[in-house]
């Protein structure tokens, strides 16, 4: 099998966004709820953030023609691959503590590993890109590793 990932493309590896910041508001808590049909009073009311939460809030937020075909935003931090068809390969998500309202959060995503494997109907490249969210002090409340796989 030929090397699709090349000495520069692997360079990519350990780049890292610029922190976002985000404020946790009751309202968006009580949106995110009543939209995802969850049933905790805690949640509905926005007393506390309900699990997958974290998912969208540090994304951007761009117009419908600045979307993929698979509607997620052009990352700036993951290279551009041989390979284009992109596939979901997965999330580990490590909860450390929970979110309230009030929390102000900081994002930092990390380019953090790049590989590829054959497949049964031809090459994979595999690229895990992870995210630590902490508190504006630095207490560490969600790290998540997404997986997405180019055939």
């Amino acid at each position: 099998m030929t090397a699709l990932l090349t000495p520069e493309l692997l360079s990519h590896i350990g780049n890292a966004s610029s922190p976002r910041e985000e404020l946790v508001t009751r309202r968006d808590i009580r949106k995110y709820s009543i939209s995802t049909d969850q049933r905790l009073k805690k949640y509905l009311e926005g007393d506390e953030a309900p699990p997958m939460f974290h998912i969208a809030l540090f994304w951007d937020v761009v117009e419908m023609d600045q979307l993929k075909p698979d509607g997620i935003p052009v990352d700036a931090l993951v290279p551009k691959f041989p390979l284009e068809r992109a596939m979901a390969g997965g999330s580990v998500i490590d909860y450390h503590r929970k979110i309230y309202p009030g929390d102000e959060l900081v994002a930092t995503r990390i380019l953090s590993n790049m590989f590829e494997k054959s497949g049964r109907q031809g090459p994979l490249i595999f690229c895990e890109v992870t995210m630590k969210i902490e508190t504006a002090a630095g207490e560490p409340v969600i790290t998540q590793k997404i997986t997405r796989i180019m055939r």
